[in-house]
């Protein structure tokens, strides 16, 4: 029964092994097993289960003609099997994405015939050649009994948009979008904010890059989720970041709905100045209320045409996600909110005939998101930024969210995503977000992570893919499990890379994959190979003997920084202010004082790297001189990007997330200041000295190498 568990669990790609951050390798408990094949839709309770599930799993492709899906790489040459009865003659024809038509030679093939369920079904082989041209092709199958058809995805070999960088490394901004703020922003930093950013970055300080939080949407009404990586949807972007007064329709309304709006944003925009704390509620609701007015007013005729050809685009998943916001709004924070993910087909479908004007509100509020989007990187362009504003992709969502609703076909259920413990999280972590369903995302021909990719991608300089290696596999968390108690299950990589690459390339956007943590080797060398870059933080970085890592063993194909917003910024990390911070919230599992020698012991070998490097002088105490030199040293790399956090610019020593925890610590809710608590806005970065001293030195740095 054991044995027989685990050879069902290692054929549908759940690991019975895993290795720790310390080395040690750890059996998967059957009971974890067994849950996680469960939440596969696989019985493995017991032997005649477990049975079952194995002959499914052997006949399922003899049922079909042809696969579901094929991802095919431009270079490379490989077969598609065709099932049809046996002796059936097949013909197999590829439609190409722009109309043409290619028939495919049949190669041999010699595998026996297979009896499902008393009927004999052959299998046949056709050839896909190398170079055929990249897109989304229909393979035709024809026989006697008619056509029938599946995609052919064909993606390029290697990803070149970064390749332009190759004489002069590009430089950037790093920033929690929603914690800079304006004199001119309801609370929260918008996108205009963000727009002014870039201006003021690129054109100021010669920044090649800004790239930001996630910007995913959370619910559509207070009370709001403060995390930017637990969103209801990862396609389409918050209203909190709306900027009214850049809404054109605002100059149409009469003076006194003018009025209104003004004394809605200065009801909220004390919060501009507040560096404690953010609070998100008060925002959304004021612009949610200035929004109602603005949707009120007739558009002209071209932005109608603006507004219907952005829904055409969008398509489905835009009406699926405003129907879910138009729902959510009714229940949310009430006891009905589980309903939304019980209801029935011919429910919904009366709920969007009956909520037809909250759709179209909810519909016309993410196009203006659009629009305000394609103006920030615009403005970051024309300030003469090489790639502009990068986006950042969660690795999930909200259990209870827009995506959990729409896309549950292709989700996994009573599972959450996670982390296993390492030594900055000696607990593990449970985001709770339910995960993408293997062979669920394989039969939807993985066309939710495209329609995803080509809205993220539409104004992107940039993609950061927060943990990159949930692309090939996955820790699930089964529901009642601590979150160490878990197993990795794997995804087709190959597909899931191949169809980034094609919706990159279309889009012609740098993609930069964030992967830290336990992998194997041979990972991080395929993201190489396909032309994705990983992520080196100064903190982590280390040779074979664990001393920091020389500036010259840094990979090339990567972005470089000195910390995430998982750890305090350079200046708190110089102080140890991470250990302080996890030693009260009790998420220590050794004492403090050996957490803390521990600590000190390995800023002193990175200090101790500085000095040796003529970076840092012997004694120099200066917190800020250490957060220069630490950038310094990176400037050094052959790292093609380096990211340089504006909170690392202001002196700010704050930690912006501290995993592991909930309301135990504001977790981004913290406002962008210096080292002495003061607000810095957006426009205090034109002429900000500690931020010009810093992108000065990198500047200098660089143009040594």
């Amino acid at each position: 029964m054991a044995s027989a568990l685990r050879d069902l669990a290692r054929d549908l790609g759940v690991s019975t092994r895993h290795q720790e951050w310390d080395g040690t390798v750890q059996d998967v408990p059957d009971s974890t097993l067994r849950a996680v094949l469960r939440a596969l839709g696989a019985d493995a309770d017991s032997a005649e289960g477990i049975a079952a599930v194995r002959a499914e799993h052997e006949r399922r492709p003899w049922t079909r003609t042809l696969p579901p899906v094929t991802v095919l790489r431009e270079d490379l040459a490989s077969t598609v099997p065709v099932h049809v009865d046996h002796g059936t003659a097949v013909s197999v024809q590829l439609r190409l994405e722009d109309g043409g038509l290619r028939r495919l030679e049949q190669g041999e093939d010699h595998t026996p015939p297979y009896d499902l369920d008393g009927t004999l079904r052959g299998r046949a082989r056709f050839h896909l050649p190398s170079g055929l041209p990249l897109g989304w092709h229909r393979l035709v199958a024809e026989t006697s009994d008619g056509a029938e058809e599946a995609d052919l995805v064909v993606a390029p070999a290697r990803l070149t948009a970064h390749e332009h960088l190759a004489s002069r490394r590009a430089v950037g901004l790093q920033a929690q979008l929603y914690s800079v703020r304006s004199e001119r922003s309801w609370g929260i930093g918008d996108l205009a904010d963000l727009r002014d950013l870039a201006a003021i970055t690129g054109a100021r300080h010669g920044a090649d890059f800004l790239l930001v939080n996630p910007l995913h949407a959370s619910y559509p009404t207070p009370p709001t989720e403060p995390s930017p990586y637990l969103p209801v949807t990862r396609r389409f972007t918050s209203a909190l970041y709306l900027r009214i007064e850049d809404v054109p329709e605002l100059r149409d309304l009469p003076a006194h709905a003018r009025q209104r709006i003004e004394l809605l944003r200065r009801e909220v925009a004390a919060g501009n100045r507040r560096t404690d704390r953010l609070e998100r509620d008060g925002v959304l609701a004021a612009k949610l209320a200035a929004l109602e007015e603005l949707h009120a007013v007739p558009l002209t005729a071209a932005r109608q045409a603006l507004l219907d050809a952005y829904r055409a685009r969008e398509g489905q998943g835009l009406e699926d996600f405003a129907l879910w916001c138009a729902l959510a709004e009714r229940v949310h924070g009430t006891a009905d909110e589980d309903l939304l993910h019980r209801l029935d087909e011919s429910t919904v479908e009366q709920a969007r005939r009956k909520l037809a004007g909250r759709i179209d509100f909810h519909v016309w509020t993410q196009w203006l998101l659009d629009e305000q989007l394609g103006a920030a990187q615009a403005a970051a362009r024309e300030a003469g930024m090489r790639i502009g504003i990068m986006h950042d992709l969660a690795v999930g969502v909200e259990q209870h969210g827009a995506d959990a609703w729409r896309l549950r076909e292709v989700l996994a259920e009573g599972i959450g995503v996670g982390a296993p413990a390492d030594q900055y999280n000696q607990q593990g972590q449970n985001w709770h977000q339910p995960p993408w369903h293997p062979e669920r995302l394989r039969e939807a021909s993985y066309r939710p992570w495209r329609d995803m990719l080509r809205t993220l991608m539409r104004h992107a300089g940039a993609l950061r893919i927060d943990h990159v290696l949930g692309l090939f596999r996955l820790w699930w968390i089964p529901e009642g499990h601590e979150a160490s108690d878990g197993a990795y299950v794997a995804y087709d990589h190959e597909a899931m890379l191949g169809i980034l690459a094609l919706e990159a390339h279309r889009a012609g956007t740098i993609v930069v994959g964030e992967d830290l943590g336990t992998f194997e080797p041979w990972v991080r060398d395929h993201l190489v190979e396909r032309g994705i870059l990983g992520t080196s933080i100064l903190w982590f970085e280390a040779d074979d003997e664990s001393e920091p890592l020389p500036a010259e063993d840094y990979r090339t194909l990567c972005m470089a920084s000195v910390s995430t917003h998982d750890l305090p910024p350079a200046a708190g990390y110089l102080q140890g202010d991470h250990v302080a911070l996890r030693h009260t919230l009790g998420l220590l599992e050794r004492g403090l004082d050996e957490e803390l020698d521990a600590a000190a012991a390995a800023r002193e070998q990175v200090l101790a790297m500085l000095r040796a490097e003529s970076l840092l002088a012997d004694g120099t105490t200066s917190i800020e001189e250490q957060v220069i030199a630490l950038h310094r040293h990176l400037a050094r790399t052959p790292s093609l990007l380096l990211g340089v956090s504006l909170v690392d610019c202001v002196g700010e020593r704050r930690i912006q997330n501290q995993p592991g925890t909930d309301e135990e610590h504001p977790n981004w809710r913290i406002p962008l200041a210096d080292a002495a608590l003061s607000p810095v806005t957006v426009d205090d970065l034109a002429d900000h000295e500690r931020t010009a001293r810093l992108l000065a030195a990198v500047r200098e740095e660089l143009t040594r190498r």
